[in-house]
């Protein structure tokens, strides 16, 4: 159970995902699980991953089980899922992220359901969070397809500060599974730490967290952060457990699980 709040306790937050990263016959995570767990889904959409008929599916699928959905772009770099910087000019980020957002946005309209916010992905979100022109870039390419998109962003980074500049729709995640540093950023996947793999000990720091605003970090002393959700990586082994023990914890201890965008 939580302890006593603090001025910063959290009530409320979104748990979110990154889904429909597979593409052709191959499948990533078990979505049809996750979906059943989280209240927003950040959709691949055909550059890291996925294709139109993961794409319909997972946005299908979001529908009916009546979850928020975000597009989650990434570089179209498949072979290293994402999870590589590709050099490429501010300006062409801005176009990629326009065109890989209005592809989702249209197998959404088919789907029945709406694009809502954009999440990027991997490298992608890493570099955003550090370089403000890239961030600008982004932000102006989700505010030109539509003013109403907002943008989710790692707490604490440039992409949130540039959105909020910009006077876009903002909302910050932090991650349940992943390790922090005192600088604010995600620890490296290549070093130790990187990962938090036991749902328990992932639920536990949600709850710190949640009661006090203040992040563990493997440098350091715990850095405070704001944040309306938290993202369990739909990719990685064991995340339907992970989101299942971390809604039945932090729910247990009075927190209610609701989308970070109404309606």
């Amino acid at each position: 159970m939580r302890g006593e709040a603090s001025e910063a306790a959290v009530t409320a937050i979104d748990l979110n995902s990154d889904l429909g990263e597979g593409f052709g016959p191959w499948a990533m995570g078990d979505d049809a699980a996750m979906l059943g767990l989280v209240t927003s889904a950040n959709i691949a959409c055909g550059g890291h991953a996925s294709d139109p008929e993961t794409m319909y599916a997972t946005l299908r699928l979001a529908a009916t089980r009546g979850v928020i959905v975000g597009a989650h772009p990434g570089y179209n770099d498949r072979e290293g899922f994402g999870r590589r910087v590709i050099p490429m000019a501010p300006v062409e980020v801005g176009r990629m992220v326009a065109a890989q957002v209005g592809a989702l946005a249209a197998l959404a309209a088919l789907a029945g359901t709406e694009v809502r916010y954009v999440k990027p992905h991997g490298a992608l979100g890493n570099l955003a969070a550090d370089r403000r022109d890239v961030s600008e870039a982004i932000v102006a390419a989700v505010r030109a397809i539509s003013p109403r998109l907002a943008v989710l962003a790692i707490s604490g980074t440039e992409l949130e500060l540039a959105a909020r500049a910009a006077g876009a729709p903002v909302f910050s995640e932090i991650f349940a599974d992943r390790g922090y540093l005192a600088s604010g950023r995600l620890v490296p996947r290549s070093q130790a730490g990187a990962m938090i793999h036991d749902a328990e000990a992932a639920a536990e720091r949600l709850l710190g967290f949640l009661d006090s605003g203040l992040m563990p970090v493997i440098d350091g002393a715990p850095i405070r952060l704001a944040a309306q959700s938290i993202c369990v990586h739909g990719d990685s082994a064991g995340a339907v457990d992970m989101a299942r023990v971390i809604r039945e914890t932090v729910g247990a201890a009075g927190v209610t699980f609701a989308p970070f965008m109404a309606g």
